[in-house]
């Protein structure tokens, strides 16, 4: 009995130290040697892991750093210009610098503003509401108000305001990785140019109906009637779908659009109040429209200069 169990044994002992030397061998011929830069460059890397470079996590983006020949397509939001900066030094490569993002939520639909219609029962996401039906103010185009942007964001910059049913963007918490952009079913936040001392001018609606039902559906609704854009000196507005747009790179935040939109859906966050405005002072929007005007005539207004002299000199 017992040289059965000694028997037993040393087979055993002899079948571990042959698979082990196998797997010693088999190790050896698939080895791969991995670059050390990437170690380093993982290590500078803020370790969020927040997936806002495209990666899903901070290995694979210093793995993505180190195979690519530039860093143009490559970028960290949250490490920002400074992270990149030493990604570079490490790799040997130029700098990939970029302008500072902060979300914003495009909507102003709060209980002010847009009277309740119905009462949603169900599971508290806003995926699953959107996929369901248009919302509890039949909008189809504003925040459902269920938090999936502020579950999906691991930096606290974001919180649901109870006083207005809509989501809140604590902007110093912010690093622009856009883990609610990609949350949001309705597409109301957007990543944008952030400004010294955090100032903001942006259209905060969506609704690409006409005015008429976009009105019935929130008070604050852009209705596409294209004052902003008449009024904007520096091309930063463009109008589609019944809906304006400012693109915040080359907004210089005049805030001339601000004072002419007719039912407020443009907002100005973090300016100081406002001069008033003496009575001689025209209008911005007239002045615009003028010099328009003016730049229009051209040539034109020479042309008519010279026939009512040569009518005077035939006089």
């Amino acid at each position: 009995m017992s040289d059965i169990v000694l028997y037993t044994v040393l087979t055993l002992t002899l079948l571990g130290a042959l698979s082990a030397v196998i797997l010693y061998f088999v190790a050896r011929k698939f080895h791969v040697e991995e670059d050390p830069r990437i170690d380093q460059v993982e290590e500078v890397l803020p370790h969020a892991n927040c997936g806002g470079c495209g990666y899903p996590g901070c290995r694979p983006f210093a793995e993505a750093c180190v195979k690519a020949d530039s860093l143009d397509d490559l970028y960290c939001p949250v490490g920002g210009n400074d992270v990149m900066a030493k990604v570079a030094e490490i790799l040997g490569l130029e700098a990939v610098t970029a302008e500072p993002r902060v979300a914003v939520i495009r909507c102003q639909g709060s209980f002010e503003h847009r009277p309740r219609t119905s009462r949603y029962e169900g599971a508290e996401s806003c995926a699953v509401a959107h996929a369901l039906y248009t919302g509890d103010t039949d909008c189809p185009y504003g925040c459902l108000g269920l938090g999936d942007c502020v579950r999906a964001c691991d930096f606290e910059a974001l919180f649901m305001d109870e006083k207005t049913g809509l989501p809140y963007v604590i902007d110093e918490n912010c690093v622009a990785c856009g883990a609610c952009v990609e949350a949001c079913p309705r597409d109301i936040i957007e990543l944008r140019k952030r400004n010294k001392k955090d100032r903001k001018i942006y259209v905060a609606c969506i609704n690409e109906e006409k005015g008429g039902v976009a009105r019935q559906y929130c008070d604050v609704a852009c209705i596409g009637c294209s004052k902003c854009f008449q009024v904007c000196e520096f091309d930063a507005i463009t109008m589609g779908n019944n809906l304006a747009f400012i693109d915040s790179d080359a907004c210089k935040l005049c805030r001339k659009c601000v004072v002419v939109c007719p039912t407020h859906s443009i907002l100005e966050i973090n300016f100081p109040p406002r001069k008033e405005r003496k009575k001689d002072d025209q209008p911005a929007a007239k002045k615009v429209t003028a010099a328009k005007e003016k730049k229009a005539i051209g040539k034109n207004g020479e042309t008519q200069e010279g026939e009512r002299s040569e009518e005077k000199k035939e006089g």
